[in-house]
């Protein structure tokens, strides 16, 4: 009987609902569940769990699909407007009084890469790590690191699958695969080596540092904050719940962001809720109005610019406040 961990069945039934609403083909979420699977036959299992009906399903004797050339419009730091980007927060490359750099750091007895913006000042100031989407590090995470870095803080986002060659080498339906096939704990190890490295910089205060992530990073985010005490706040948009017998650990003020019609994640948010009551962890957990998953992504057809702004705001007001 086919198993499903909880990152795989949160990206599988994400990719069902795009299937569902028209946003993805029925091709498209049967190659991105089974590159998540490994194989067709799993990937049969899997699609039956979350719901499709037989006729959805492809049969199990189908051959695994073969990745093709990278389509992810994966991160470059060409300067110039970000891709797609409908935010008026939007700060493109080369913005003035901006620095940024793709860097390279040890972790897990390898070298990992991630992009790095910060004010030009140099000045020791606030860091924030920055958690990509199922999609790999994108050109839209890289805008959100640099408006970060606009607003004062070091920002460094982590292309999770450096290991693999980097988001710019995979098919884009293997991405996600790629991505739970590593496990959540080499992406939390990762982000615990980059919290070092931010640390040991001269343009950061090393006991002023943050985190935030969306949707797939939204849960690594959450996985991070019960794993990595030395992290000040954290912001998580819409991203799977963690262990609710681990929060208790959790040293950081928590900044939960969930979308009122986004119901198989903020249907089940009130168990989360009530763990963090149970404990002396500072927390705020946010449903924002008449918006679905992804409404902060200014580059997806769910966004929201009232309250993605409004989102944002307030993420950048709960780090004023706790970091």
């Amino acid at each position: 009987m086919v198993q499903l961990g909880k990152f795989e069945r949160y990206l599988i039934e994400e990719f069902f609902d795009d299937y569902r609403a028209g946003a993805i083909t029925h091709r498209t979420f049967t190659r991105r569940v089974a590159f998540i699977m490994g194989s067709m036959a799993a990937a049969s299992a899997a699609m039956l769990l979350v719901g499709c009906t037989p006729e959805e399903v492809p049969r199990g004797t189908d051959p695994m699909p073969t990745p093709t050339a990278s389509t992810t419009g994966a991160a470059t730091t060409s300067a110039g407007p970000v891709p797609g980007a409908k935010s008026p927060l939007s700060v493109p490359e080369g913005a003035a009084g901006l620095t940024t750099a793709t860097v390279r750091l040890a972790a897990g007895g390898t070298d990992i890469s991630g992009y790095l913006a910060r004010p030009e000042s140099g000045a020791a100031g606030p860091a924030v790590l920055v958690c990509h989407e199922n999609r790999g590090l994108t050109p839209h995470i890289l805008d959100v690191a640099r408006r970060f870095a606009k607003a004062g803080y070091a920002a460094l986002a982590l292309d999770l699958l450096s290991r693999e060659g980097g988001t710019a080498s995979l098919d884009s339906d293997a991405v996600s695969g790629a991505l739970t096939g590593a496990g959540a704990a080499r992406h939390v190890g990762d982000f615990a080596a980059a919290f070092d490295y931010l640390k040991a910089q001269d343009f950061v205060d090393s006991g002023r540092i943050a985190m935030n992530g969306y949707c797939f990073g939204g849960g690594i985010t959450w996985q991070a904050a019960t794993q990595l005490p030395g992290l000040k706040a954290t912001a998580a948009f819409y991203g799977p719940a963690p262990e609710l017998n681990k929060v208790s650990a959790i040293k950081a003020a928590v900044f939960g962001v969930y979308a009122e019609r986004d119901q198989r994640i903020t249907g089940a948010l009130q168990a989360l809720r009530d763990a963090l009551d149970a404990t002396t962890v500072t927390h705020q957990l946010t449903v924002y109005p008449g918006v679905d998953h992804a409404f902060h992504n200014d580059t997806g057809e769910r966004y929201n610019e009232t309250q993605a702004t409004a989102a944002w705001n307030d993420t950048l007001s709960w780090f004023e406040q706790h970091v």
